[in-house]
């Protein structure tokens, strides 16, 4: 059930486009009553797989900043790694939680990206080139570590806050950082997921499942993309993880 249910997913997640992760918690808690904590493993886990395809595809169109992405990247392995170990302390009701807010959190920046571009304009300041220097690394590792640790801790790949924090701090042009965001997930979702893996909290056959159904659904999904209208797709990005946040928050 598991596997078709994710099969299912899967096909939302490749039709929208979106990752999914937070809906992926909430499916596995909520209707199959996996412990959040395993939850939270099975997620990043599974992200590091259906990420390599998105940043092969990102780098061969060559909308991928390799350097960024592996410097904030390597803040995120850290970060992740810690975020899991402290996932480990907490209760299970209060990562219920935590977890929850941080879904529609992200689906609160998603909203604004999408539907608020003016309000981005006026109130968040983009830079207009790339940062470079000593603060580059210095940021990058730190960020890094930042938006690891929140993606480790919580089970989230953290796309949103990657994606902002690539446009505001580092100057990466609106394209270049959807792909340079994936490399960025990439070994932070490594990482977390072998974190969790060494607390005992991934279930390979719950993986298994999760993993081949959200990869074989996206891969149908993808396929009707093109299919739907473009108010249709900006809704669905925003009302998934709206819907999941809500959901683990409330009937968990």
């Amino acid at each position: 059930m598991i596997f078709f249910s994710m099969l299912i997913l899967g096909g939302f997640i490749g039709f929208v486009g979106a990752g999914g992760a937070g809906v992926t918690i909430t499916l596995l808690t909520v209707v199959f009553d996996v412990p959040i904590h395993t939850a939270l493993g099975v997620a990043l886990a599974s992200m590091v797989f259906t990420m390599i395809s998105g940043v092969i595809s990102h780098l061969r169109e060559h909308e991928v900043i390799v350097k960024t992405g592996l410097v904030i990247g390597l803040g995120g392995v850290i970060g992740a790694f810690a975020g899991a170990e402290f996932s480990d302390t907490i209760p299970e009701n209060i990562l219920s939680v935590c977890t929850a807010i941080m879904i529609i959190l992200s689906a609160v920046i998603l909203y604004i990206k999408v539907y608020q571009t003016e309000f981005m304009d006026r109130h968040i300041h983009i830079r207009h080139e790339q940062l470079t220097g000593r603060k580059f690394y210095i940021y990058g590792i730190i960020t890094g570590i930042i938006n690891g640790f929140l993606s480790g801790a919580f089970g989230i790949g953290a796309a949103a806050f990657i994606q902002i924090t690539l446009l505001v701090i580092f100057g990466v042009p609106l394209l270049q950082s959807i792909g340079t965001c994936m490399l960025v997930i990439l070994p932070t979702s490594a990482s977390g997921g072998l974190g969790y893996l060494l607390n005992g909290n991934l279930d390979f056959p719950i993986f298994i499942q999760t993993l081949l159904g959200l990869m074989i659904g996206a891969f149908i999904g993808s396929k009707c993309t093109h299919l739907a209208p473009r108010p249709f797709l900006k809704f669905c990005i925003v009302a998934m993880p709206t819907v999941g946040g809500l959901i683990l928050l409330f009937f968990h």
